[in-house]
């Protein structure tokens, strides 16, 4: 499950307001309903094969996933989390009078933005519904300004319509260590699925032009997307060909995750495109330095030469010069790893939680209703 949309349900409910949270059912085991705490209940509706499927596919599946929605029980508002949910709710909310709130945690790539090598063309049908979605929901919510300014100008929603909520950070999961590691070289993460989009070839690249001696471990946590299964071997290939260890420890839990984490010397960010990019600020909240792309909501994410260094450009000697310079000055880096802690405390789940049910109970109240 998304980790946003699952930290705002729990803490909605620990507000006091119940929370279902409805997704395509992807294999035979799973439960029609569980409960994840004692408000919030997720509910797995049969839309399509009853398996994981490309993301391109799930456009397939909307009608039937909208038809499944349908017959839910009442409810006051419905919030959408990506695309093609909202194709499949709006018009669910719309027959039963209730406002629809859209959250899309990305999108899709401008037709003149090029691809990145071996990433896939997005469907017509996105970008048509990605518009409609910004333009005809009643709110959207954006997790950064950079993703409001493209939802804005390029989808063409109305401003007054789009509120900014950004993600939070589980700060008692997500710790330093009581004493910042400076083990040389030790080990630095990229913590992304394996997809063209993350640019782990721009990590491996910068990585390998370090000395040897120098030179700290790349440790990937993620796997890869359906559509994408060669990636990891393709970066196995790119690795060994530039002389470098890489060890891919696959997807990791969130507890898993903030070890790893907390033990690194710095967090790395090479993707193209972040909206927001959640795993910056949970590096933070671990004590460690972040180097980042200067890119979407990265920028929100952190604050360059406080919290992490940001990075104008793909050029690989410009990603080896600050990973450089971390590795070198390790005053420094602690000190970018303490700033951050500060800053992500400023950032919990209960603070989203707010903020989200600020828009649904703006809307309701508009319709002289109240959230339950």
């Amino acid at each position: 499950m998304n980790v946003a949309v699952r930290a705002t349900a729990l803490e909605l409910g620990e507000l006091g307001h119940t929370v279902d949270i409805v997704t395509r059912r992807t294999a035979p085991q799973q439960a029609s309903a569980h409960k994840i705490a004692a408000n919030v209940t997720v509910h797995h509706l049969t839309a399509g094969p009853v398996e994981r499927r490309i993301k391109g596919e799930h456009e397939g599946f909307i009608a039937e996933f909208g038809t499944a929605l349908d017959a839910f029980g009442d409810v006051d508002i419905v919030h959408s989390h990506h695309w093609f949910s909202g194709m499949a709710a709006i018009d669910v909310a719309r027959r039963r009078g209730i406002p629809h709130v859209q959250s899309f945690h990305s999108i899709a790539a401008d037709v003149s933005t090029p691809l990145s090598e071996g990433e896939r063309p997005e469907s017509p049908g996105r970008m048509r519904g990605e518009a409609l979605l910004a333009r005809e929901s009643d709110a959207v919510i954006a997790v950064s300004a950079a993703e409001r300014d493209t939802i804005v100008n390029r989808l063409g929603a109305a401003p007054t319509r789009v509120s900014v909520v950004h993600p939070g950070v589980d700060s008692a999961l997500f710790t330093p260590l009581e004493t910042p590691t400076t083990e040389h070289p030790g080990y630095v993460v990229v913590a992304a699925r394996l997809e063209p989009l993350k640019g782990l070839d721009l990590a491996i690249a910068a990585l390998a032009a370090i000395p040897a001696a120098d030179r700290p471990d790349l440790v990937v946590a993620g796997g890869p997307t359906t559509g994408h299964e060669s990636y990891p071997t393709e970066l196995r290939t790119l690795a060994s060909d530039a002389g470098i260890t890489v060890r891919f420890v696959g997807p990791q839990s969130r507890r898993d995750l903030a070890v790893l984490l907390r033990g690194a010397r710095m967090l790395l960010v090479p993707s193209h495109s972040e909206t927001f990019g959640l795993v910056a600020l949970e590096a933070a909240a671990s004590g460690i330095p972040v180097v980042a792309m200067r890119s979407g909501g990265l920028v929100e994410a952190v604050e360059h030469g406080t919290t992490g260094l940001l990075i104008d450009t793909r050029d690989a000697s410009s990603w080896t010069d600050a990973i450089s310079r971390l590795l070198a000055d390790p005053t420094f880096a602690t000190s970018l790893g303490t700033a951050g802690r500060a800053r992500a405390l400023d950032f919990p789940w209960r603070h989203t939680a707010l903020h989200t049910l600020d828009v649904y109970q703006g809307l309701l109240a508009g319709r002289g209703r109240v959230a339950s």
